[in-house]
This record gives C-alpha cells, structure tokens and sequence, in this order.
C-alpha cells in the first residue's frame, strides 16, 4: 500500500449548509481526476481555534472561510498575505507541513476575474467606481480597485460611519455619500457595484432608483441567489452590461484549489451549469 497521503480541503462556516464550494471544488476534482476531497464543515465560533488547530493533523492541507469567521481566522494565522492584512479578513487558509497557517483573501481577485469573463476590455480606471455598501464584501473590492489604479470610488452605505472608516483608512480616492443621496453615486460612474445583501434572497429590496446610470456602464452584484438581482434588472433597464456575481464565487476558489491540490483549474461554463443546477 502507498503510505501518500490524500490532500483534504475544505470550508468552514457557521452555518454551512448554503455552500456551494464543495460543489464547486468537486467538480474540478473529478475533471483533472486528482486525489482529494473537499468537505463542509459546520464550526461554532467558540469552535474555531481548536479547528484550526487540529485540522492539520487530520491531513487538510487548507481551508476556505466564510461567515462568520473571516476576520477572526486572520488573527489566528501565523502568515498573513498583504491582501489579507489590507481587506482585514482571510477568505484562504493554507497549512504548512509544520501546522502552522497561511491566509490569503482571494476576493477581489474573484471579483475582477468575474467582470473580465463578461467584459473583457473592462477598464475601471477610465471613469468614477459606484460601490453600494461598506462591509467585508466592499472592503475587498475597494482593494482590488485600487490596486488597479481606480481614482475614484464613490461609497453610499446604509450606515455612513462604516463607510468613513473605510476613507479614513483607504484616503482621498474614497469619497462618501449619504444613504439617502445613494442614486447620486452611479452619475458617470462606468462601474457600479452593489455588495449590500439587499436583493438577496430573504433579504429587503434593493428599491435605489438608477435612472441616472450611463449607458454601457458596467453593473455587477456580489449576490448571486437570485442570479437576476432586482439591482441588475434596474441597471440593464437603463442600458448597462450587467454582470451576476456567481462567477466571483468560481473565480476566487481558483487560487485556493492550485495551492491545495497543484492544478490551477479553469472557470468554466460546464461549472457554472453545475452549480446553477442545486
């Protein structure tokens, strides 16, 4: 018998049940045909250090994290990429043969993937950003825009604090408007991005009128239950390419499964089918 250990990976969460990871990593195994598995798995916070810490032992090579554990598996990790450190939230979790964990936040790497699948000669730094909301999700794109050279990103938040901090912490280049001027932020904008859960599935509706978003503006949704968001169909009605935010979620597994399982996948539209099917 071989004594080769078979590389586990999963994603941890609480709750769990929603995640269409293991779906999406499963599918990239059996397409390469590499040993593997990918596993959900259902950890309380109180849970998450001891998890973390035997997780290894067990043979996981790494982890995805989701809600509500991004920021607080960052504090526990002994590396902590630049990106990470940057959005304050670990999305990736790699370990090391000596146990110790490395995190990574592949997020805004997803999101950019994304809009250049739809939108190849997509050029953000050409015209101002639009970015409904200031939370985690927000926290990531705003750091993927500015690595890009966007120089201006216009935030509305429901609660303006959450998006002052985020000017306070990112400068000049951030400029807030108040939630109830939220319409004014997408005038001229050539991207307009909503990452609130308004829209959402059992969430509230998305009800901002975009009457005044320029036509071939680029509009994207960080939600993808449903794939047609009430913020899509608005912004499509006033002549914007509008981009679902399911493929944020294909792409930014990508970086994650090459370092676990040593093949970088391909986004495609075969894994996209599959999991549009649950």
């Amino acid at each position: 018998m071989s004594d080769d250990k078979i590389p586990l990976a999963g994603v941890i969460g609480y709750p769990i049940t929603h995640s269409k990871s293991p779906v999406v990593h499963g599918h990239w195994l059996r397409q390469y045909g590499l040993a593997g598995h990918y596993v959900p798995m259902h950890v309380l916070p109180r849970d998450l250090r001891d998890c973390l810490v035997t997780l290894p032992r067990l043979g996981f090579v790494g982890v995805n994290v989701t809600i509500p554990h991004k920021e607080a598996a960052l504090g526990l990790a002994d590396r902590v990429s630049d990106r990470a450190a940057l959005i304050g939230a670990a999305n990736t979790l790699s370990f090391r043969e000596d146990g110790s964990i490395h995190a990574d936040n592949t997020d805004g790497y997803g999101f950019t993937q994304n809009i250049r699948d739809h939108a190849p000669d997509w050029s953000p730094v050409d015209a101002p950003v639009a970015l409904f909301g200031a939370g985690g999700a927000a926290r990531a794109v705003v750091v993927a825009l500015l690595d890009l050279g966007v120089t201006e990103i216009r935030i509305t938040n429901r609660t303006r604090s959450r998006a002052t901090a985020l000017q306070a912490e990112f400068g000049s280049k951030i400029k807030v408007t108040d939630w109830n001027a939220a319409q004014d932020i997408v005038a001229g904008a050539g991207t307009i991005i909503n990452s609130t859960s308004l829209g959402m599935a059992g969430k509230s509706e998305f009800n901002i009128p975009l009457d005044k978003i320029r036509v071939g503006a680029i509009a994207t949704d960080l939600v993808y239950t449903p794939l047609r968001t009430p913020f899509l169909e608005a912004a499509e009605a006033q002549g914007a390419k509008v981009i679902d935010g399911l493929g944020m979620l294909l792409h930014q597994a990508a970086p994650a499964f090459e370092r676990w399982f040593g093949k970088r996948p391909e986004v495609t539209a075969e894994l996209r089918d599959e999991v549009l099917k649950l």
